[in-house]
C-alpha cells in the first residue's frame, strides 16, 4: 500500500504526521502491522523529514533532465525540432540551432522527430536522490529523499525518479510519501499512482480554502481515496468539520493544540517518542486507512 501525506496549506503538520505514523508502524506491535516500510520525502524543494528520522545515507545519485544537443554535421536546419517542442525550448534561426535548457522539460520530442538524427540527449543535472535507512529498534526502514538543486525550478522529474526507484509492488510493503505543500505539479506527481491521500489541515479559513483544492485534486482529478487529519484541533471554527461531513471526507485523526508537542518538534523530537500515549492514535489512523483502501 502507498499512502501520500499532503496538505494544501503549508505549515499544517504534514511532515509531523508522516514521521509519527512511520515510527508508530515501525516500533508498534499490533495486528496487521506492515512487514516492510519505506519512507520517501518527495518535498524535494525543502525536504526536512531527515531532521526527525535521522537516516543513515549510504548512496547519493545525481539526477536531472535529458536535454537536446545538436550535431552540426548532421543538422539540415529544417526546423522540425522547433515545430514539435511544446515549450519553445529549441529554435532554429538560419543556420543556427538554439537550445534553452531552462525551458526544456526533457520530453524527447525533438530528438525523436529529428529526420536526420542530428539531436542526441545529454544529462542536465537538476538535483540528487539520497538513499539510506532509518533504524527503529532492530528494524531498518528504507529511506529516500529527493533534493532539488538551488536555482532549479522543475521538481517533478526528481519526484518521478524517486518514486520509480523507491516504490515496491510487494503486497506486504507500506510506503509513506511526504508530499510538498500546495496543490501544484509536484504534489500531483507525488499523489499519482498511490492508494490513499491523507490530507493534513487546520481548522482555520486558510486551512479550509486549501483543503477544498486538495480534495478536488486528489479525489476529483486523480480519483484517489482521501481522508483528513485535523491538526491543532480546537482552535478556529467548525468549517473544516462541516466541509468534511458535507462532502463525505472522513476525518481520521484529530490532534490537539498542545504547546508540549510544539516544544518537542522544535527540538527535533516526535510526539510518539516524547508522549507514547499518541502511538495508539497513529496506529488507529493506519488501521482506518487500511480499512478504507480494502
Amino acid at each position: 500500500m502507498k499512502i501520500t501525506i499532503a496538505s494544501g496549506k503549508g505549515g499544517t503538520g504534514k511532515t509531523t504526521v508522516a514521521c509519527n505514523l512511520l515510527l508508530t508502524l515501525a516500533a508498534g506491535e499490533f495486528a496487521d502491522r506492515p512487514e516492510k516500510l519505506t519512507f520517501l520525502d518527495c518535498d524535494v524543494e525543502e525536504p526536512n523529514a531527515h531532521i526527525f528520522l535521522k537516516p543513515t545515507i549510504t548512496r547519493v545519485e545525481e539526477v536531472g533532465l535529458l536535454i537536446p544537443e545538436v550535431n552540426p554535421e548532421l543538422c539540415t536546419y529544417c526546423g522540425r525540432c522547433a515545430e514539435v517542442c511544446a515549450f519553445n525550448a529549441i529554435t532554429v534561426i538560419g543556420k543556427k540551432v538554439l537550445v534553452f535548457p531552462e525551458l526544456c522539460h526533457g520530453c524527447g520530442s525533438c530528438t525523436y522527430n529529428c529526420p536526420t538524427g542530428a539531436l542526441s540527449e545529454v544529462l542536465k543535472p537538476t538535483g540528487r536522490l539520497e538513499w539510506g535507512s532509518v533504524a527503529v529498534g532492530e528494524r531498518a526502514i528504507n529511506f529516500g529523499q529527493g533534493v532539488l538543486n538551488i536555482g532549479e525550478v522543475m521538481a517533478t522529474p526528481i519526484i518521478k525518479k524517486l518514486k520509480q526507484q523507491g516504490l515496491s509492488e510487494d503486497a506486504e510493503s507500506l510506503a509513506i510519501l511526504d508530499a510538498s505543500p500546495g496543490n501544484s505539479c509536484p504534489v500531483v506527481e507525488t499523489m499519482r499512482g498511490t492508494d490513499f491521500v491523507l490530507l493534513v489541515t487546520e481548522p482555520t479559513p486558510f486551512g479550509l480554502h486549501d483543503l477544498r483544492a486538495a480534495v478536488q485534486v486528489a479525489r476529483g482529478e486523480l480519483g484517489l481515496l482521501v481522508g483528513v487529519v485535523i491538526n491543532r484541533a480546537g482552535i478556529g471554527d467548525e468549517s473544516v468539520e462541516q466541509f468534511c461531513a458535507a462532502h463525505d471526507v472522513p476525518v481520521l485523526l484529530r490532534l490537539p493544540l498542545d504547546r508540549r508537542i510544539a516544544e518537542a518538534y522544535a527540538e527535533g523530537n516526535l510526539m510518539v517518542e516524547v508522549f507514547p500515549e499518541y502511538r495508539d492514535a497513529f496506529a488507529q489512523l493506519y488501521l482506518r486507512v487500511r480499512e478504507l483502501v480494502g
